[in-house]
C-alpha cells in the first residue's frame, strides 16, 4: 500500500493523481515546482520501476513539463531525483528563471521556502488541475 513520506506530506500540497504518480506542488511561492511521486510502495530509485511503470513515468513527466511550460513559461525546466533527505522516490520538476532568487545555482538549501498564501495556493492548484486535465485530453 502506497504511503507518502511525511516530509513530502508536510512540504507539499496535492494537485492530482495520475495513472502512476501523485502530483504535488511544493509549498514554496518562489518557484513553480511540482513533484511526481510514483504510487508504488518501497521505491527509492528510478531504475526500480518495472518497464511498464517506467514508460508510464516518462509520459507523466512529459505531461508535467508541458503543464509547467504552458502555465509558467520558464527559462529552463530542472528535473531531478535527489533523495538525499527523503529516500522515497520523488522527482522534482522545477521552473527556473534567470531572475529567480537562486539563479543560476540549485534551489536546494539556498533560501528558506516562502509558503503560498491561502488564496494564491487555491488559485495555483486550480490552474494546475485545469492544465493537467486539458493536456491529458490532447
Amino acid at each position: 500500500m502506497f504511503k507518502l513520506d511525511e516530509r513530502l506530506q508536510n512540504d507539499t500540497v496535492l494537485v492530482t493523481d495520475l495513472a502512476l504518480c501523485r502530483v504535488l506542488l511544493m509549498n514554496d511561492s518562489q518557484f513553480p515546482w511540482l513533484i511526481l511521486v510514483p504510487r508504488v510502495e518501497g521505491l527509492a530509485e528510478l531504475h526500480e520501476l518495472d518497464d511498464r511503470q517506467m514508460q508510464q513515468y516518462v509520459q507523466e513527466s512529459r505531461l508535467c513539463c508541458k503543464v509547467l511550460s504552458s502555465l509558467y513559461a520558464p527559462y529552463k525546466l530542472n528535473i531531478a531525483a535527489l533523495g538525499n533527505v527523503v529516500r522515497q522516490l520523488h522527482i522534482h520538476h522545477l521552473c527556473r528563471y534567470e531572475e529567480d532568487i537562486a539563479w543560476p545555482a540549485p534551489v536546494w538549501g539556498r533560501q528558506p521556502a516562502i509558503p503560498y498564501g491561502d488564496s494564491e495556493l487555491a488559485a495555483r492548484i486550480e490552474a494546475l488541475k485545469n492544465a493537467f486535465s486539458t493536456e491529458e485530453k490532447r
